[in-house]
């Protein structure tokens, strides 16, 4: 760590506590709310409150009091704001409280908590998700009145290949459930949909009869990567189809004249990865019809739902490693990405947002801050919080774009995060998850732990990432180990270039599809870098196929089906040529890239020869460094700064 009069400059692993991150906002009037959460050491986990923001002079004071407050939607008549709240214990409910503040009220008690609030048009009733789990699952009495924890559980009969999904879990005996609540009356809801399939994303029909959710198409009879749209009478009966998607469907809104739109992918080319975000729009009768361009135009589903504005409709778009909020116009068909007006982009990262009249607010983040709420006017943006300040306070590493090209002449964009001092710095080159993913123009805390200790960091965006075009994204399928073993050498070149940089101290590492990279770099380029670091990584195509909860489509659509080919683009396969050492880290509840790709890699290095270390993280998931427990997140920088520590000195 670098210290100048005694003073500790940069981000240290115990700082993950100064990431106080905005969720999306929710504004009415001159209501402006925004769960903010930060990592709590104490706790070890996160905690999170509702803050209001000043539209007028900016700031924020709180609204609640948590300790996990999130999800503020404000009542259509401006008087109401509804909330999950989740206690110490157990899941989310849903609660209740004026919009000039007072006592929150309870409204729910489902057993495995409420998810995704939707207020009805006439401010009296709200629509909302929740899990429903079989009777003596969970927590919950059986029959005959016994529980889990009194009696073995009963075994699950498992038939299709959708069962589970990491970081959630078992998913048949749990079924996400449509309900309706009166805000005002008494009772219990009960559920719209039935046992037999999840639904999504409940919005309320402009006439205050129906609520439209997302569902597995053709109701799930059969696995599908494919959604429809129907509607479901608030009073009960039975669901009404509004449309069939092209692929998969998320975030349904109404617009003032009764279209119907949504965010989602295509899969009618037969390609069920690496594809495109688009907006789509449906009347009734239509098919859905796609507003936005496949190949240049990728929307940020995961920002949030579109605002229908007028005449135009707005989304967040991911653009060259940002993620601008654009307007696409209602009568658009396949808008390419430079057609669709700018309200806030350049070098951001727009992770959610929401407008009431001429008021658009976004939450950005950009490379110094993890993201702040931001008034968009005519004047320009103007930044409304300064979340970020502690960090600032201690020392925001710098951040330099890098433009180089592979050995084709394909560009190649990515970052350097630079220490302090005049070097020659050790160098890490950190591979992204993915792949279809993108490295953003935004503040980045394992960058700034490395650079903050003293490491230049390397990131960007090789070919089979998102954000520069379908083509690009695509440009792997089937061809993994190729061209983006190209990219990320030619970026780490690029940075080599420097003479604050160390060409001779030069290490590797990534998570997921950054870990597949990591090995399979190690084996067939080891001569490049001194050690290596490989995080919850694809190992062995073969057995991910069937052990993952994404493998059955997932491996057939980047490598294949055949054997041979799945043995051939494994790292696993190559263990014998890695002559660095390396470090296998993985958690122990991944169910995206299981244990056994991290025990089949260790065991290969070590029967190798392979100068190798297995560190286990016992509860995790895949999602450890960005949801984990907080002090097992602080414990794995510690451990990746010890590696490289003995392995770059």
């Amino acid at each position: 760590m670098l210290k100048v009069s005694g003073t500790v400059f940069g981000m240290r692993p115990a700082d993950i506590e100064d990431l106080v991150v905005p969720g999306p906002p929710a504004v009415r009037g001159d209501l402006l709310l925004a769960a903010v959460s930060r990592p709590d050491l104490d706790a070890d986990r996160s905690h999170s409150t509702l803050r209001r923001v000043s539209l007028a002079g900016g700031g924020d004071v709180p609204w609640t009091y948590g300790p996990r407050d999130s999800s503020p939607v404000i009542s259509p008549d401006g008087r109401w704001v509804a909330f999950l709240r989740a206690a110490e214990e157990g899941g989310p409910q849903l609660y209740v409280m004026p919009a000039e503040g007072g006592e929150a009220r309870k409204l729910t008690t489902f057993a495995l908590g409420a998810e995704e609030p939707a207020w009805a048009p006439d401010s009296q009733r709200l629509a909302c998700t929740a899990r429903v789990p079989e009777a003596g699952r969970y927590g919950t009495e059986d029959a005959d009145g016994r529980t889990p924890e009194s009696l073995a559980e009963a075994p699950r009969r498992i038939t299709r290949f959708d069962y589970r999904f990491d970081d959630l879990g078992f998913l048949r005996d749990r079924p996400k459930r449509l309900f309706v609540l009166d805000v005002f009356g008494e009772g219990e809801p009960e559920p719209l949909s039935p046992a037999d399939y999840d639904v999504k994303s409940p919005v309320w029909a402009p006439d205050g009869e129906r609520v439209v959710v997302v569902v597995p198409q053709e109701y799930d009879r059969v696995e599908t990567l494919s959604n429809d749209l129907v509607a479901f009478p608030a009073g009960g009966g039975e669901p009404e189809l509004l449309a069939s998607c092209p692929g998969s469907a998320d975030h349904p809104v109404f617009g003032p004249d009764g279209t119907l739109y949504f965010t989602g992918t295509s899969h009618t080319d037969g390609v069920v990865v690496a594809a495109n975000c688009g907006l789509y729009a449906v009347v009734a009768g239509a098919e859905p019809r796609r507003l936005t361009d496949v190949e240049t135009a990728d929307v940020e589903s995961a920002a949030g739902t579109a605002v229908p504005l007028g005449d135009e409709i707005l989304v967040a778009v991911r653009n060259r490693g940002a993620v601008e909020l654009r307007a696409v116009p209602a009568s658009a068909t396949d808008a390419k990405l430079d057609s669709l007006r700018v309200l806030h982009g350049g070098q951001v990262a727009v992770h959610g947002f929401a407008a009431d009249g001429d008021t658009v607010v976004v939450v950005a983040a950009t490379v110094e801050t993890p993201g702040e709420v931001v008034v968009l006017g005519a004047d320009g943006p103007r930044v409304l919080t300064d979340y970020a300040k502690t960090l600032r306070d201690k020392g925001i590493r710098r951040v330099e774009e890098l433009n180089t090209t592979a050995p084709d002449g394909y560009p190649v964009h990515g970052w350097l995060v630079l220490p302090e001092g005049d070097g020659p710095h050790p160098v890490l080159r950190v591979v992204h998850g993915g792949p279809f993913a993108q490295q953003e123009w935004a503040f980045f805390d394992e960058a700034q732990v490395y650079a903050s200790a003293g490491y230049a960091v390397v990131v960007g965006n090789p070919r089979g990432s998102a954000g520069y075009g379908q083509a690009h994204g695509r440009a792997i399928v089937q061809d993994l180990g190729t061209v983006d073993v190209d990219d990320v050498l030619a970026l780490l070149d690029k940075a080599l270039e420097r003479p604050d940089i160390d060409s001779s101290r030069v290490g590797i590492m990534g998570g997921s599809y950054g870990g597949f990279m990591t090995g399979w770099i190690a084996a067939k380029h080891p001569e490049r870098f001194r050690a290596a670091w490989s995080e919850r990584a694809v190992n062995a195509w073969d057995s991910f196929a069937g052990s993952s909860d994404i493998g059955y489509f997932f491996a057939a659509g980047y490598v294949g089906s055949d054997p041979e080919e799945l043995r051939k683009r494994s790292p696993l396969t190559y263990a014998a040529d890695v002559r660095i050492p390396f470090a296998v880290v993985h958690s122990e509840h991944d169910w995206r890239c299981p244990l056994e790709q991290a025990q089949r890699q260790f065991v290969a290095l070590r029967q190798a020869g392979v100068d190798t270390e297995f560190l286990l993280f016992p509860g995790e998931s895949h999602e450890l460094t960005r949801s984990g427990r907080p002090r097992h997140r602080v414990q794995r920088f510690a451990a990746v700064l010890d590696w490289w520590s003995r392995r770059l000195s």
